[in-house]
């Protein structure tokens, strides 16, 4: 039992580098795009750098069910190595595309791939977490993404140093060596670690779809499906456009903005994360609704946050919004997982989370499309500003609908999902 919690901190260090490497890979195609329209003149089009953008989202969220269902089915260390071998296999040929079409193609690749990781990684630490360190364990994990995010940011610094070219490659072959090491040192769950991981292994075996079917029945899974969606809107906003209105708003070079605004988001959501996972575990413990309260006060947050990026135009303004957007944004990220494990047992998490996963996607795809064209109309700040009021709805919705009735649904005798 004490090897088991100790290997269940491991898998959290060892996806910890592949959540890091998902977000680098994908996040630093927004910030090299100056260095890389020299030679892909199409990109000179904030549309067209739209559409790379957002087709990548679309695949993405059309195979994250998908993945979900897999990974519930299969062996999800093999289906994590797979992932990260393919999109870094991805990643360093972009670095030899001479067309949009080629990257265009190579994009929607990696959403294929990166699909494949996310319901994966987080089943497998629920699994290997109890409720007392699941949000943590979640947190830190998420961490991952935000630094994979922040050096992202640093693709328009190491394209000036050398070339577009070479950072693709370089990137992309630290991704192939990273997915040998993890063949040696991560393993799944074993059935035998948990009686009720061992019954409900069994029961996946015989049963595919049963799962979407008995998710898509639940009143509860539809309302943390919409609560989930909506704040994507301003989270994939961040992701993909906030480089540029940094640029915009404070009228610098996108050499300095894309560091500065992802720097600036990873290291607060790294609070948000560490914070909001600390609190919800804790609160948890005393009253159910822990962790929904602990998630509405970080997505509280960014509502205030949206408006300052929206309007402000000093560093004092935008800075400290990213820095309260990112805190906020963080308490919910951390906490989306484990207030699916308080509705749905462990046989279906991973799809569930798939679904989740591909309805926030494609709402990210839906605003990064829409803000390309805003931004070529100049129209960037104000369009991220309205997104506050999207948010409050499904805070008020969140806060008033959901009400579990157990902390962890594999210990529930209730015959539901």
């Amino acid at each position: 039992m004490k090897d088991t919690k100790r290997y269940a901190w491991v898998v959290v260090g060892l996806l910890w580098v592949v959540a890091l490497l998902n977000y680098m890979d994908r996040q630093m195609l927004s910030t090299m795009k100056p260095a890389m329209q020299i030679d892909i003149a199409e990109l000179q089009s904030a549309t067209n750098f739209g559409y790379l953008m957002a087709i990548f989202l679309w695949i993405y969220g059309f195979m994250s069910p998908v993945s979900g269902i897999i990974a519930d089915k299969f062996n999800r260390k093999w289906l994590i190595v797979g992932s990260l071998f393919v999109w870094s296999v991805v990643t360093f040929l972009m670095g030899y595309a001479t067309t949009f079409n080629q990257l265009y193609w190579l994009r929607a690749l990696m959403g294929v791939s990166e699909a494949l990781y996310i319901p994966a990684g987080l089943s497998l630490i629920a699994d290997f977490h109890s409720p007392k360190t699941r949000s943590l364990a979640i947190g830190i994990h998420m961490t991952g993404l935000y630094m994979g995010q922040a050096l992202g940011g640093f693709g328009a610094t190491v394209a000036d140093k050398f070339s577009w070219q070479a950072t693709f490659h370089y990137f992309g072959i630290a991704g192939v060596i990273y997915s040998v090491i993890l063949i040696f040192f991560l393993r799944e769950k074993k059935a035998s670690d948990d009686p009720i991981a061992m019954s409900d292994s069994l029961h996946v075996k015989t049963s595919l779809f049963k799962g979407l079917g008995l998710l898509l029945t639940n009143i509860s899974f539809w309302i943390i499906l919409f609560y989930f969606a909506v704040p994507s809107l301003p989270g994939w906003a961040a992701k993909n456009w906030l480089p540029t209105l940094f640029a915009q708003n404070l009228n610098i070079p996108m050499a300095t903005a894309g560091p500065l605004s992802t720097i600036t988001i990873a290291f607060s959501s790294f609070l948000g994360v560490i914070t909001g996972g600390i609190l919800s575990d804790r609160w948890v413990q005393k009253n159910l609704k822990g962790r929904i309260y602990t998630s509405a006060i970080g997505l509280a947050l960014t509502i205030p946050s949206l408006l300052l990026l929206g309007f402000g135009h000093t560093l004092f303004h935008v800075v400290g919004a990213a820095v309260c957007f990112g805190i906020g944004f963080g308490m919910f990220d951390a906490n989306n997982m484990p207030i699916l494990c308080q509705f749905v047992s462990a046989k279906y998490r991973a799809t569930a989370y798939g679904l989740m996963n591909m309805t926030g996607v494609f709402f990210g795809a839906f605003i990064t499309d829409w803000l390309g064209k805003s931004s070529d109309a100049g129209h960037l700040g104000q369009d991220f500003a309205m997104l506050a009021g999207i948010v409050l709805v499904a805070l008020v919705i969140q806060l008033y609908f959901l009400r579990p009735k157990v902390n962890d649904f594999a210990d529930a005798n209730s015959p539901s999902i």
